[in-house]
């Protein structure tokens, strides 16, 4: 089994590759990064430098690379950042250059796209989003996730789509520069100040094994029914939690006093973008297809945190 990570350098990615290259062996794994390799990556895999953007690349790695899957974590993913590129953010979240890679390949039947989408597809005005829900984004960066369901739904027949909330989880083999949503409220909590978390947006954040076996699960169904799927998911925890109710949770087990927290308003911080208010996802369509237990939120925090239940 030939498997392709797309972002194997960040956070998902380098997780991905972990698992898959133990389950499978190095030399049967593959990924690509933009601009560097990971340290160590030798023990993750193959890698390829490819610009998701103009494709270059993607011609030396189909004369090197015929994988059985493909799953597609890479992105432009902070909103900000897509609201002020928004042409950028386009051409990064919109895999248009990905697929015409894998319509390239003379390999019978089409490999397994799994895609990350997000929890940002959705409008945000009600709680526990189902799959069929329409989709109305209210910023760039959940626009740029639609198009792009849009055109692997309608150009490519054997997909997973996953619409992700928040991932949270312990740093990866290779250490990650961005802050982590655990580690960050632990550190800020850690010097004993007030420190301000949103009361009214909610979300469903998925610890990152649970991620990592949802893609592993997905990679065994392919391979036991030879066939295509068609299949979107939503990819969240089991708990509808805000930002603070996250904090306390890490507060709870570092035991850090529940003062500390200062519960506000999301539209007392002007974040130059919109966000939804309340995109929590019911995933009981992940738990039935996959047949996945889910992790609780305070014991994905105690790992996170490498601390005992």
């Amino acid at each position: 089994m030939a498997v392709l990570v797309v972002g194997g350098s960040g956070y998902v990615g380098l997780h991905l590759l972990k698992a898959l290259a133990a389950r499978y062996s190095p030399e049967n794994i593959a990924y690509t990064y933009n601009s560097h390799p990971p340290p160590l990556s030798e023990q993750l895999g193959v890698g390829y430098r490819v610009d998701l953007t103009t494709g270059q690349g993607l011609q030396d790695l189909a004369l090197s690379v015929h994988p059985r899957v493909v799953v597609n974590c890479a992105a432009m993913s902070v909103p900000r950042d897509c609201e002020e590129n928004p042409q950028k953010a386009m051409a990064v979240n919109v895999p248009r250059a990905l697929l015409r890679y894998l319509a390239s390949l003379q390999t019978g039947a089409p490999p397994l796209l799994v895609h990350f989408s997000t929890d940002q597809v959705y409008e945000g005005i009600k709680q526990f989003y189902v799959e069929t829900d329409e989709t109305k984004p209210v910023n760039v960066y959940g626009l740029s996730k639609v198009e792009a369901e849009f055109l692997i739904r309608s150009t490519w027949r054997n997909y997973a789509i996953l619409r992700s909330s928040i991932i949270y989880g312990p740093q990866p083999v290779v250490h990650v520069q961005k802050p982590l949503p655990v580690q960050w409220m632990d550190m800020a909590l850690s010097a004993r100040k007030p420190v301000d978390f949103f009361h009214d947006e909610y979300r469903c954040p998925i610890f990152i094994g649970d991620v990592v076996k949802v893609v592993a699960l997905l990679i065994t169904l392919s391979e036991q029914s030879g066939g295509a799927m068609q299949l979107v998911l939503n990819l969240g925890g089991p708990e509808r939690l805000s930002r603070a109710e996250m904090a306390q949770v890490v507060a709870r087990v570092k035991g850090y006093h529940p003062s500390l927290i200062n519960q506000v308003p999301a539209s007392s911080v002007d974040r130059g973008v919109a966000s939804p208010a309340d995109i929590s996802m019911d995933v009981e369509k992940l738990r039935s297809t996959l047949g996945i237990c889910l992790t609780p939120f305070d014991e994905g925090v105690r790992q996170t945190l490498m601390l005992a239940a």
